[in-house]
């Protein structure tokens, strides 16, 4: 797939990405209902990420991330598509913080770098 064929749609919240013990229990504030969020536990640590607002003060988290969705559902055998998006945001130095999902990537940026990220990446794909 041609990355100019793609639409990405910014997603309207903040998020945070959050790393908690991995013995612990899925919080309560990790599973209210959003448009977005993930959680993933490994031998090492349970990450989450959610919408910014739902995350106590206390909890460690690097909030103000901005995500970047492909708007359509992706073959799992399609290759280089993420790394497509990722190559310009790498060359102007943004960090980036990437999910995938069975159908499709998101992409998240801190805040303060959305607007470059958007010029960057208006010039291969779609952006509404």
């Amino acid at each position: 797939m041609d990355p100019l064929s793609l639409e990405l749609y910014v997603l309207k919240e903040k998020f945070a990405i959050c790393r908690l013990d991995p013995k612990e229990a899925i919080p309560r504030w990790a599973r209210e209902p959003a448009d977005f969020y993930s959680i993933t536990r490994t031998r090492e640590e349970l990450s989450i990420v959610c919408p910014e607002y739902s995350i106590p003060a206390d909890v460690q988290a690097e909030r103000g991330w901005k995500a970047l969705k492909i708007q359509e559902p992706l073959p799992l055998s399609l290759i280089g598509v993420l790394a497509s998006l990722l190559k310009p945001l790498s060359g102007a130095g943004i960090s980036v913080f990437t999910l995938s999902t069975y159908d499709t990537d998101y992409i998240l940026v801190k805040d303060e770098k959305l607007a470059q990220t958007l010029n960057l990446l208006g010039s291969i794909c779609r952006i509404p």
